[in-house]
């Protein structure tokens, strides 16, 4: 009979302890995953950004009246850089930057030679391929802060949670204005 007292009491005491660890490791395995799949958004805006300097200089030699627009995509681009680690500001500006892409490359239609570049076809093409990476690394950044915040915010977790001092992740949102009209990709 002792031992079956002592034996329920191990339990009783084992049991929130075990509960306690698997939490706690669940919530670093969650924020892990989320400054993994932030670096991912991280690497395809850096890729845009250095896509966006070779445009520009492909763009400049065709259209000596557009210097403002081309400023225009400059300025947004070297904003976005200085952004990197925070994912609401950074959303903000990214908008910024693909409004003023899309004004080049609006402009660029009124240039015969220029859209029968290959070097900026190429690189038109690279920047649409950036657009998808960024679109597909971004809901993966956004489904991996969903789950850390409910497990954050749900309890019993949410206790855990505050004791280590876990706390939600913010999402990468992008207004609906800025990527309704996707980015041109063929002239022909």
């Amino acid at each position: 009979m002792d031992t079956s007292v002592g034996l329920v009491v191990l339990i009783v005491v084992l049991l929130p302890v075990v509960y306690v660890i698997a939490a706690y490791n669940r919530l670093v395995r969650l924020r892990a995953t989320v400054k993994e799949s932030w670096a991912d958004v991280d690497t395809e805006l850096r890729r845009r950004h250095d896509l966006i300097p070779n445009l520009v200089e492909t763009v400049k030699g065709y259209m000596t009246h557009e210097r403002e627009i081309m400023d225009n995509v400059v300025r947004a681009r070297e904003a976005a850089l200085t952004l990197s680690n925070q994912p609401a500001a950074l959303a903000q500006q990214e908008n910024v930057l693909a409004q003023a892409l899309k004004s080049l490359l609006a402009i660029a239609e009124n240039y015969p030679d220029l859209k029968a570049s290959q070097n900026f076809n190429e690189l038109q093409q690279e920047l649409a391929n950036t657009e998808d990476r960024i679109q597909a690394a971004r809901r993966f950044y956004n489904a991996n802060v969903r789950e850390n915040n409910i497990a954050v915010a749900s309890f019993p977790s949410n206790v855990i949670a505050s004791m280590f001092s876990f706390g939600g992740a913010e999402f990468f949102e992008i207004e609906e204005t800025a990527v309704r009209e996707p980015v041109t990709v063929s002239f022909g």
